[in-house]
């Protein structure tokens, strides 16, 4: 069986469930759902999960589970007793059809098979050749991904009844119109625009491979469309579920063969508990909790808990563990910092606690904020911000709530992406999600409320007109995608650029590299609970926190050089004037949503950015090249 390592937090993105990745011996797998996970090859049933369990209330609270468990890590036993080990995570085969890249002969090998298979033909002719997995495979914008239709393809029919062997032919060139299939029965047909969209009936959207598979019939009318046939190979079923989604072919190595849709929360602590609901909700006490809790939650006491586990609880009494205990098995939400606020969508409500917490100074054991005043600063800096904070500590929880295809996001609901997942669900007291926990360090800053609204005031509807390409952009887009409605407004598009380049400025400044860095955006434009916030953070899985080369520079004497640094460096891009005047002729970057931003000035890699590189605009920051004083940097 082909083997290969991969890490822990890999397996949340971007190789969580149903991602395809291939291993040393070249065998492209694909990521098997959840079904399988902390589960050994040979049967036994010796696996103590409560180790990998991980508690994130607020997270949980979101995504409607009752825990997440971090991916298994391979343990080899050497001398002592070693938990858990040699524990793997499940792949799949796949794509299933397979080609000599000698002769073209194409084969369809069912699992389980060996890892590799002589190809028959070369055998015949006395060669030892060996087939290899094709490089072409079909999916949908639903999630569903099976192998591409050879067969029906090259007889174009979607039921054929030749059984005749094919073959893959190249003739050297590098586009998929250089590759046809052939049959013994003399059919042949490239693989030409097979990654297309074609417009359908009444205005929708179909794809070529969909349109134009069956081409049997004269008649437009008589021909029926090749749809999705809804298949889930890293499940381990051939069983189809229904979906009526155009099919599209693809290269198995594109990038949009697969998004990771990854939710993240900085913990805080759930209401006015300590350190002590922390030490409730790990191992070991949290899996003696849950132990009792599936018999009778009134066996759960502090003298039952002590009584285990004496010194992890010894510095608390007994009226402290009994409050702690009822916030832990409470179904009521016990945050009393957060703040309901009439028309926040889900995620801005969900991030307002967040935005609350680092405002203000805190000393706990997952978080540890510290507030520089800003007279300390040079005069130019509280014109700007109101706030800055070094967060010395924080832990982040990144859990994996499904994935899609082709688009990297869709209409599909939080139930709808967690469904493939796994195939058979979960009762909700037991259900869990994959999850990995990270430390890292950050700097908070807070944009001046005051200033703002006197930026959007004296900026008056220009600062709206320079935006309104990228606005209509999306919504073409938006409506041809069926994506998520959402407001871009001048704040939003402000605080997203300013932080891309601020990552970027801080790679040559603090030795991290861009990779590592991440946002987190803080924005609403609620006149009664406005928020304008941004925290830069780098979060390293493998230690406790980072060596605090972030959070020194937003020290005075640091902050400001580097601040005026990027700001010097967004005004004039390599790349301008083009650059900053292509927005009014037809903007760049993904789904053409960007103005005056670029790989040369603005764009940071996809994983340290919320929005996938879009939205952003130099030109709301520091003023385009006619007019400075449209930038909310700007200094009168």
């Amino acid at each position: 069986m082909p083997k290969g390592p991969i890490r822990r937090a890999q397996l949340i993105a971007p190789y969580g469930v149903g991602a395809m990745i291939v291993v040393r011996d070249g065998t492209s797998l694909i990521t098997a759902g959840l079904d399988h996970w902390y589960e050994r090859e040979n049967g036994r049933d010796d696996v103590d999960r409560s180790e990998f369990r991980v508690e994130e209330w607020r997270l949980a609270q979101q995504l409607g589970v009752d825990h997440f468990r971090l991916p298994p890590d391979f343990r080899i036993i050497k001398g002592e007793s070693v938990p858990n080990a040699y524990l793997t995570i499940p792949f799949l085969r796949f794509p299933q059809w397979h080609y000599c890249q000698y002769c073209g002969h194409l084969k369809e090998l069912k699992l389980p098979q060996r890892s590799k298979e002589k190809c028959p033909k070369c055998e015949e002719q006395k060669r030892n050749r060996y087939l290899v997995q094709v490089p072409i495979i079909a999916m949908c914008d639903r999630g569903h991904i099976q192998d591409f239709p050879w067969r029906e393809w090259v007889h174009r029919s979607d039921n054929p009844t030749c059984k005749k062997p094919m073959r893959l032919v190249g003739t050297g060139s590098a586009t998929l119109g250089g590759l046809s299939v052939q049959c013994e029965c003399k059919a042949k047909r490239s693989l030409a625009n097979i990654t297309e969209t074609r417009p359908g009936d009444n205005g929708s959207e179909t794809t070529f491979l969909s349109k134009h598979l069956n081409e049997k019939h004269d008649d437009d009318s008589d021909r029926q469309e090749f749809l999705c046939q809804g298949k889930r190979p890293w499940l381990g079923t051939e069983e189809s579920e229904p979906c009526s989604r155009p099919l599209r072919g693809s290269l198995r190595s594109a990038s949009n063969v697969y998004y990771s849709q990854v939710r993240s929360a900085i913990y805080l602590k759930r209401g006015n508990d300590s350190e002590l609901i922390s030490i409730l909700e790990e191992p070991p006490i949290s899996t003696l909790i849950e132990l009792l809790a599936k018999g009778n939650v009134d066996l759960i006491t502090p003298d039952c808990l002590r009584g285990q586990h004496p010194q992890l609880l010894q510095p608390f009494s007994n009226e402290d563990i009994k409050v702690a205990l009822n916030g832990i098995l409470s179904e009521e939400d016990n945050n009393s910092d957060e703040i309901f606020v009439e028309g926040d969508d889900p995620e801005t409500h969900f991030r307002r606690p967040e935005f609350n917490v680092l405002r203000t100074e805190r000393d706990e054991k997952q978080l540890k904020i510290r507030k520089i005043d800003l007279n300390d600063y040079d005069p130019d800096i509280a014109q700007y911000f109101s706030q800055i904070m070094l967060v010395d500590k924080l832990r982040e929880t990144r859990a994996l709530t499904g994935f899609t295809r082709i688009f990297p996001e869709n209409e599909q609901n939080i139930n709808l992406l967690q469904a493939l997942l796994r195939r058979n669900p979960l009762p909700p007291q037991d259900s869990w999600l994959p999850a990995y926990v990270v430390y890292g360090e950050g700097i908070f800053l807070e944009f001046n409320e005051r200033r703002l609204q006197q930026w959007l005031i004296q900026t008056g509807d220009a600062v709206q007109q320079r935006i309104q390409p990228l606005v209509q952009r999306y919504q073409q887009v938006q409506e041809k995608r069926h994506l998520r409605d959402r407001p871009l407004m001048p704040r939003f598009i402000l605080l997203h650029t300013f932080a891309h380049l601020i990552m970027n400025r801080l790679t040559f400044e603090c030795g991290y590299s861009s990779a590592a860095l991440r946002e987190r955006l803080y924005i609403s434009d609620n006149r009664e609970a406005p928020m304008a916030g941004v925290l830069i953070y780098t979060a390293a899985g493998d230690s406790e926190g980072t060596m605090g080369g972030l959070v020194r520079m937003g020290k005075p004497d640091y902050f400001e050089p580097m601040f005026h640094a990027a700001l010097e460096d967004a005004k004039w891009c390599s790349a301008d004037p083009v650059c900053m005047e292509i927005g009014a002729r037809g903007g760049q970057g993904p789904d053409s949503c960007n103005l005056a931003a670029c790989h040369n000035c603005s764009l940071v890699p996809e994983t340290a950015c919320e929005e996938f590189n879009r939205f952003l605009d130099r030109g709301v920051v520091v003023g385009d090249i006619n007019n400075r004083s449209l930038g909310f940097f700007y200094l009168r």
